[in-house]
């Protein structure tokens, strides 16, 4: 993989791979912070399932993890203007107690 280049206009070449392009889901998103970093885990719960795994870890300093907090506002804002409003997670989601239980698909 390529280091990102600065073009002369400013903008920045990424590189895109085909693996990290088809994404990881996830479902719940756990931060920790130090005093030089924040720890973002991405983690998939299923139901049934006792053990929940983490996908994806990205480790940020505090000036990024800001950053990335007004992307997702900003962000956010976009997509409720042109889609209407997100429901409030507090509405909608309640943190699984042990075992995350629910109704199991059948085949």
């Amino acid at each position: 993989m390529t280091n990102p280049q600065q073009n002369p206009d400013g903008s920045i070449d990424v590189e895109l791979s085909e693996e990290i392009a088809e994404g990881v889901y996830a479902n719940l998103a756990m931060i920790a912070h130090s005093n030089s970093e924040f720890i973002l885990d991405f983690i998939r719960l299923m139901p049934g399932v006792p053990k929940a795994k983490v996908k994806a870890r990205i480790i940020l300093t505090p000036e990024h993890a800001k950053r990335l907090l007004e992307a997702l506002r900003e962000n956010i804002s976009r997509f409720e203007e042109a889609y209407g409003d997100i429901n409030n997670p507090t509405d909608s989601f309640k943190f699984p107690g042990s075992g995350f239980s629910g109704p199991v698909g059948q085949a």
